[in-house]
């Protein structure tokens, strides 16, 4: 399988640069590592919701950290992403409850409404659907999570539903 380097523009604000040294802040003045995970969140939601490696040394550089220790971190953490995707995320809980409750079928019925495998982005940019870990929602099996969101008792209604809203702009994913 061949590897493709992706490129982004790395646009690291004042705005952003505050919000970065004010998460610093909170650790010892020799602990700036501490503040890795929240600062790569920062960064990441400030580039279209991707790390690259020219942003994750950007990172390291104002972290003064090697970049290996930025890359450990984001290679390890699925919520770190290394490479374009899709605006609307759809990431279907694919633990045990959600599976007895059908969540692999709702994922090839949204793959397949979408025209897309998992883990690639619509031609559009709109989307992507990805499976990942437990969400902490067994009891409201089958869910995905979109952005800060988490949408409980699936069924394909819900999915017309909520890419319907999706693409019309009448979503909320994110808090900020």
């Amino acid at each position: 399988m061949e590897k493709h380097h992706y490129t982004q523009e790395i646009n690291i604000t004042d705005a952003l640069m505050a919000r970065i040294n004010e998460l610093v802040s909170h650790y010892p003045a020799d602990k700036k590592k501490s503040a890795l995970l929240p600062v790569l969140h920062e960064v990441q939601d400030a580039h279209d919701n991707w790390l690259s490696i020219e942003l994750q040394n950007k990172v390291a550089e104002i972290l003064e950290l090697k970049p290996i220790e930025v890359y450990e971190v984001v290679t390890f953490y699925t919520m770190f992403n290394q490479r374009p995707v899709g605006k609307y995320m759809l990431e279907f809980c694919q633990t045990s409850p959600c599976c007895q409750r059908g969540v692999e079928d709702l994922m090839d019925y949204t793959c397949q409404k979408l025209n897309v495998g998992i883990a690639q982005p619509t031609t559009d940019g709109l989307f992507e659907v990805r499976g990942v870990e437990c969400l902490g929602a067994c009891g409201y099996a089958p869910m995905l999570q979109l952005g800060d969101y988490y949408h409980e008792h699936l069924t394909k209604e819900k999915i017309d539903q909520l890419i319907d809203d999706c693409k019309a702009g009448n979503i909320t994913f994110y808090d900020k």
